[in-house]
């Protein structure tokens, strides 16, 4: 698809950022080549964090903003559920939203105001239009939603030790001596990271290492790639710390004044040595022995954490376990040391407007995002004494292809007797089950501020181009609803841009104009906050070797308070021998980009990652098609034997619709709704499975 069809359009270069949920949230200089066109997207160069970099995917957004499939008028479905846009016909804006209004007044009466579930989340990180729609939850008292399929594990364990969502900047990866990329695959989903870690490594000589288990594009690119088996992170954590308490490389003076109980760890990891570890990590005692060894060195040493963590059963344990390493060295306290998840409590954000906190209701039930599947099919456990959902409204999310279970998932959305609206760029697949499908504005399209979790800067932008055909944003159908539904908050009658200025000022931030003037606002912290020498996040000032998981989940009783290999995951068994994990696709993210013909192209097709050994004893040849499965379904998928993994690990970079697999059955039919410890999260990396060989009449 050419990116611009406009004849001799010289290109206007306007500011935006990018709102895809990725850490890197980058500021953009999208080109305008008319009202309503755009041409190439690229990086803000005088950005220091963005540096005028951005992915390839965003880079061609023109792709996808000027798709001709994108939705471009309501429509009511008048065919079968899940066959797409042929079972649609065109209706008017106020039609569809008198409908939707009607049907969950309906549902309202009958059983009750939690029997309606909005239901959303990051296809867009923007706050305004991925945040309004609790305003509206709150004030109409609808079923709340918990928020668990992204990052509820990995921030259990960061809050556990460090007490606070921020780190060290990550401009400082340029001035480190050793960075480790753990749990994170940057060069696919956070490539300005690699800017960084390229000046350090031409300027200081920096030695990069990737901790993941396989040799994904960051692996391929880094000095060393430590390969370990999914899930075992925590016990490679303690085989290090064995050898920097034993070998003298801990920092006994930068504990003893900022960690709660060195003396306890200490003794706690003296009998879990590199051999030890070696056996549950699959990672050679020596290759352990020396990284520790080279982390102990390395003052200077940044560990940037990524969301790998937050996708397996003990990824809480496991992060937490990361994070003790630089308070043991004392790494914490020099520049270019410590470590980062995400700085999303620097911004001091204030969004009790945009949400309409002063209405929320805390008695009102919370529904398990991620469990979907068990939410629409009755399952008490999660329903308790409320009635069953009988209407929702659907924004920035694509459940039917990016939620676990997926079979149980298409059966909840395929009963007749519920209500589904979908606000959506595309006919996705959650879209083709939906009783009304809207269409919705690109960022492109709408004003909005977004906060990044991966760097410093604030951001807020104008809408670019005008939105395409009847495209409506967020705030506008969020608004129009409320109308219908007699809903009084004074945000439902303001303008996005208004909201945004009243956010700002009540988070004592400057006016909206002149952040937009400027382009960023600056949030970055002085050196000695940044690195905690002022004092970590909790009560005591400490940082915790000793979690308190108590008070961050209900689900705490078989988590180790100490540093340890909590037993919870998937284990493999004799009849489901592999673990499979189902990494990030390098031109997808999540299920955006996925209709865009650039990142098709580039992707291929779904494919299966499997150990030469592994496929020789199955009998499976390069492209050959396996059948993978568990308890909960079945996927035909096509092979690639690879040496880049361990015996016994499967890897699926995904997602891909369902439809792209033979058979149509995607990869998260496999993965499983289990709610991760201890406070819930999805677990897409932590999957058993079996693999044989396809049968031409299965395929």
């Amino acid at each position: 698809m050419p990116l611009d069809t406009t004849p001799n359009a010289k290109p206007e270069i306007v500011h935006s950022a990018c709102p895809h949920d990725c850490p890197s949230t980058c500021a953009l200089e999208v080109e305008r080549l008319s009202p309503t066109r755009i041409g190439r997207v690229h990086g803000a160069k005088d950005n220091p964090y963005t540096a005028g970099v951005i992915c390839a995917k965003v880079a061609r957004y023109a792709e996808r903003q000027h798709h001709p499939d994108r939705l471009a008028q309501p429509m009511r479905r008048v065919g079968e559920k899940g066959v797409g846009i042929a079972a649609f016909e065109p209706i008017p804006w106020k039609q569809a939203l008198d409908e939707i209004a009607e049907r969950f007044m309906q549902a309202e009466q009958t059983w009750g105001a939690e029997s309606v579930w909005p239901y959303y989340y990051a296809g867009t990180m923007g706050l305004v239009q991925r945040d309004g729609i609790h305003r509206l939850r709150h004030e109409k008292k609808y079923s709340r939603q918990k928020d668990t399929i992204c990052v509820q594990l990995s921030d259990s364990g960061w809050m556990a030790g460090v007490g606070v969502m921020r780190g060290v900047d990550a401009r400082e990866i340029a001035e480190s001596d050793l960075i480790i990329a753990w749990g994170t695959n940057p060069v696919s989903t956070q490539v300005n990271v690699m800017t960084h870690v390229a000046r350090a490594r031409k300027e200081r000589g920096a030695k990069f290492i990737c901790v993941d288990p396989y040799r994904n594009p960051t692996a391929e690119v880094a000095d060393q790639h430590i390969m370990l088996r999914p899930g075992t992170d925590a016990a490679l954590v303690l085989g290090m710390m064995h050898v920097l308490f034993a070998e003298g490389y801990a920092d006994r003076d930068y504990m003893a004044r900022y960690a709660d109980d060195p003396a306890a760890l200490e003794a706690h990891v003296r009998d879990r040595t590199p051999d030890w570890a070696e056996v549950v990590t699959g990672v050679p005692a020596e290759t352990i022995r020396e990284f520790a060894r080279l982390y102990g060195r390395s003052k200077r040493a940044y560990i940037r954490v990524g969301f790998g963590f937050s996708r397996a059963r003990n990824g809480a344990v496991s992060l937490h376990a990361v994070t003790c390493l630089p308070t043991i060295t004392g790494a914490w306290a020099h520049k270019g040391g410590g470590a980062l998840y995400s700085n999303r409590s620097l911004y001091r954000i204030d969004n009790s407007f945009i949400i309409g906190s002063d209405l929320l209701d805390r008695s009102v039930r919370e529904l398990d995002q991620s469990r979907i599947g068990a939410v629409l099919t009755g399952d008490q456990r999660d329903l308790g004494d409320g009635p069953p959902v009988m209407a929702m409204i659907v924004q920035n999310t694509n459940p039917m292809m990016v939620c676990p279970n997926t079979n149980l998932v298409r059966k909840g959305l395929s009963r007749s007797d519920l209500f589904l609206c979908v606000h959506e760029q595309f006919m996705t697949e959650t879209a083709a089950m939906a009783d009304i499908v809207l269409p919705a504005t690109t960022f492109l399209e709408h004003d909005d501020i977004y906060r990044g979790s991966g760097h410093t800067f604030l951001q807020v932008t104008r809408k670019v181009v005008e939105p395409y055909a009847e495209a409506r944003t967020n705030h506008y159908v969020i608004c129009e609803l409320a109308k219908r539904l007699g809903c009084q908050h004074p945000a439902f009658a303001m303008t996005e841009w208004e909201i945004i200025a009243e956010t700002l000022k009540r988070s004592n931030w400057p006016a909206p104009d002149e952040m937009y003037e400027k382009h960023w606002q600056e949030c970055a912290l002085d050196f000695e906050t940044a690195h905690f020498l002022n004092g970590f996040g909790h009560a005591d000032e400490k940082f915790h070797f000793k979690a308190d998981w108590a008070k961050i989940g209900p689900n705490h009783a078989r988590l180790p308070s100490l540093p340890d290999m909590a037993p919870v995951f998937d284990a493999p068994t004799p009849e489901r021998p592999f673990r499979m994990v189902t990494a990030p696709a390098r031109s997808f993210l999540n299920s955006t980009f996925t209709e865009t013909p650039g990142s098709k192209k580039r992707e291929g097709r779904p494919t299966l990652l499997i150990h030469p050994d592994d496929a020789a004893r199955l009998g499976l040849l390069e492209g050959d098609l396996a059948e993978v499965g568990n308890e909960r379904g079945l996927v035909f998928i096509h092979v690639k034997p690879f040496h880049g993994l361990l015996p016994g690990v499967v890897i699926v970079e995904s997602i891909w619709p369902n439809a792209a697999f033979v058979g149509g059955n995607g990869i998260n039919t496999l993965t499983s709704d289990e709610p991760g410890l201890p406070n819930g999260g999805a677990v897409f990396h932590d999957t058993a499975v079996w693999i044989g060989k396809a049968a031409e009449s299965g395929a």
